[in-house]
């Protein structure tokens, strides 16, 4: 990773020198646009539209227009504003961290000790750990002020941008204040199905699909060029299931639970990941295992003579066939 800034934490009278990196970064695959007609590069170019000649990024400024007059504002302009000379993450306050409401966050950085000693940035990790407190900090980066978060993830200290609370937009839907009945039946169905998608979140089970068909495509027109059947790539699109069936609320949750806990694809997938989890020593040892609650373990004991049940009915052979298609959606 390469630094993109450089600068110091002011914790009261204590300087931490930090510097800091972009802890995120995009897997899309990088594409750029052609004509259709020719497969010719499509470019754009930066022209003015008073001399008519293209100008390059160092002869660009940017100006201000207020619809009679305009200001041109120079890199010269920018860099002699007092915040942007700052070099200094300046911490505001100390705020328990589950007030910070999670749409407020935007880009997240790391920050690496920057001196020969880090016994600052140990003690500062150590208080923000020990507190459950989230430092607010403010600092410029890229010609413009920044709210932050500074908070400990692992043993390094991050800092998370936040939007301006401006920036959030309320949200005012006249369909919700209407009022809604919602019977009791209603409420524990819907507990049900969310009992039967229950499991502990593990970023790295998840895969962005569309990213890795994307590239399965590429590589097969690379091989095929422009003949490439997609229907034998990636299979015939297959219509979903009840499409243009109309359900009533609770019908729908009903269907959704049994589908769920007869090995429908969604609850496969659900099942599968819960079932990977409970073989690793991390959920073994997690308090959630430790630890079952009452109403967990009755709806156990309600679901097995079910379970048993269902798979007395099941023919060898449909068995198997699950059982071959539960290993390839876990691999």
């Amino acid at each position: 990773m390469r630094a993109i800034w450089k600068g110091a934490i002011a914790f009261g009278l204590v300087n931490v020198p930090v510097k800091v990196y972009s802890a995120t970064e995009d897997h899309d695959i990088s594409l750029h646009q052609v004509h259709d007609a020719d497969g010719g590069r499509i470019r754009y170019q930066r022209r003015c539209e008073i001399c008519g000649e293209v100008v390059d990024y160092a002869h660009i400024d940017k100006a201000y227009d207020d619809g009679e007059r305009t200001v041109v504002l120079s890199k010269e302009d920018f860099d002699a504003l007092p915040v942007e000379r700052s070099r200094e993450i300046d911490v505001v306050e100390f705020v328990p961290s589950e007030q910070i409401d999670p749409i407020m966050f935007e880009r997240a950085y790391y920050l690496e000790p920057d001196s020969k000693s880090t016994k600052a940035y140990a003690l500062l990790r150590r208080t923000l750990e020990e507190t459950d407190r989230t430092a607010i900090v403010k600092f410029a980066l890229r010609q413009k002020t920044r709210l932050a978060a500074l908070r400990v993830r692992g043993d390094v200290l991050m800092i998370q941008t936040l939007l301006w609370d401006d920036e959030v937009r309320e949200a005012s839907f006249p369909a919700l204040d209407e009022r809604v009945r919602i019977s009791q039946k209603e409420l524990d169905m819907s507990a049900a199905l969310v009992e039967s998608f229950e499991a502990d979140f593990d970023p790295s089970q998840f895969t962005d699909e569309y990213q890795e068909q994307l590239r399965e495509l590429i590589e097969a027109k690379l091989e095929q060029g422009d003949a490439l059947d997609t229907d034998a790539t990636f299979g015939e699109s297959e219509e979903g299931e009840g499409g243009g069936e109309v359900l009533d609320l609770m019908e729908a949750l009903r269907r959704s639970v049994e589908k769920s806990r007869g090995g429908g694809s969604s609850g496969s997938k659900a099942s599968a990941k819960s079932s990977a989890k409970g073989s690793s020593p991390k959920s073994a040892s997690g308090s959630s295992a430790a630890k079952p609650s009452s109403s967990k373990k009755a709806t156990e004991r309600k679901k097995a003579p079910s379970k048993k049940a269902s798979d007395d009915k099941k023919p060898a052979t449909t068995k198997a066939a699950a059982k071959k298609s539960s290993s390839r959606k876990s691999a």
